[in-house]
């Protein structure tokens, strides 16, 4: 039992150092104490869910599921959302205990006042006590619109369109819910996250499968892994850049969200993560087809193509890490700082990790590493405005719907 203990502390220690968490506090530590004396496990879901093709009535369902947001610019609001955002096992990879520690003890109580404080820098002040503030919510909310519309007027009557987030409101659960009463035939789930990767796609398949794994009547199930194929996807983003890149520019980025290296060496099946123009992900195929970062380089080139970037005029980068272990590289911050010492003084910033614009795009690349590029002799950092609700995204997730549906 002791010798279980201890390796229970020693696991702990690890993934605190790996957050760049230093404590634990009382409630760590009882937390630490409890699971020596109780042998607590992980719990498993091993529910098995068959989907079958019912018959049909003519009505399909679509799920467009974003990440979230707070439901209010408070501090007790992030706290909320962080809680539920970080506590998720495919977010943080660690022990559920551990998990908990780590985030309702430390992360967001710490982070929060300074999380609601960016939130602020971005959120429309006309509705703090409302999450239709939040640049994401706004522009889910016109995205849904857009695409119930378009689809309505191909195909009247055949689709019914919600919204939901994968954490806080408009929940998952109440979105299915209400497809559910319908009596829809067909639900497709559209994860609004460009490249599939474990944390957010991923996260948000494992949530249907836990909401529908007690209804009697299934209906038929398709989940889109990810929108690189969904029609016109890049062509919104070369769309969105035409006018800012009718100025010259030393040099583009495309800067994608990043995450620890070790969940692409795990959920890959043969990633090495060496060369991008050689290597593994030089190419996309169907054996690395699940692999973010493949995914993330071959975006690239295809908005690269299509806009008339050269291969030797652009690099692809990775922003938002959390603590001090190895994510994807190079850091984008890090990469901006040194543009100007090389002479590369203007620069473009593509931003397809994200399909609405919100705190990593505005204000982390628009504001934090635009600020240090200009400090360090940059003069001129533009970001190329996300896929929001604009017309041609509109018509792609409504040609993608039409794509996928089998009724």
């Amino acid at each position: 039992m002791l010798d279980t203990c201890m390796q229970h502390t020693s696991n702990a220690l690890q993934y605190a150092r790996e957050y760049g968490l230093q404590f634990f506090g009382v409630i760590g530590l009882l937390m630490l104490a409890g699971k020596c004396r109780s042998g607590m496990k992980k719990p498993r879901v091993t529910d098995k869910v068959v989907f079958d093709k019912q018959t049909k009535s003519g009505v399909t369902g679509v799920m467009l599921v974003n990440l979230g947001t707070p439901e209010s610019l408070s501090v007790p609001a992030v706290r909320r959302f962080l809680s539920e955002f970080l506590i998720d096992e495919r977010v943080i990879d660690a022990p559920a205990y551990v998990r908990w520690v780590l985030v309702n003890c430390i992360i967001a109580p710490f982070r929060g006042p300074g999380s609601t404080e960016m939130y602020g820098r971005i959120w429309d002040s006309e509705l703090k006590d409302s999450n239709k503030g939040s640049p994401i919510m706004s522009h889910s909310l016109n995205l849904l619109r857009g695409v119930k519309a378009q689809l309505e007027k191909k195909s009247p009557g055949k689709y019914s369109v919600e919204l939901a987030m994968r954490y806080q409101t408009p929940s998952m659960e109440s979105a299915l819910m209400r497809l559910r009463k319908q009596c829809v035939d067909h639900i497709i789930v559209i994860p609004l996250f460009p490249q599939y990767s474990s944390s957010c796609t991923g996260s948000v398949f494992a949530k249907v499968f836990d909401i529908m794994k007690t209804w009697d009547r299934m209906p038929h199930l398709t989940l889109s892994a990810s929108l690189l194929e969904a029609p016109g996807f890049v062509e919104g983003f070369v769309d969105n850049a035409k006018d800012l890149m009718k100025n010259e520019y030393d040099h583009y980025m495309f800067s994608y969200h990043g995450i620890p290296e070790k969940q692409i060496t795990k959920g890959s099946l043969e990633c090495r993560l060496d060369s991008p123009e050689t290597g593994c992900c030089s190419k996309l195929t169907e054996r690395n087809r699940g692999c973010y970062r493949a995914q993330c380089y071959e975006t690239s080139r295809r908005i690269a193509q299509h806009a008339g970037i050269p291969k030797e005029k652009y690099t692809v980068t990775f922003q938002s890490r959390l603590g001090p272990t190895r994510w994807l590289q190079p850091y984008t911050d890090e990469f901006a700082d040194k543009l100007p010492s090389e002479g590369k003084k203007r620069v473009l910033v593509f931003s397809p990790a994200f399909v609405a614009d919100c705190l990593e795009t505005v204000d982390e690349i628009g504001s934090e590493i635009k600020h240090g590029f200009i400090e360090k002799g940059g003069e001129r950092f533009d970001l190329v405005p996300s896929l929001n609700a604009t017309p041609i995204f509109v018509k792609s997730i409504a040609d993608h719907v039409a794509k996928l549906s089998v009724f």
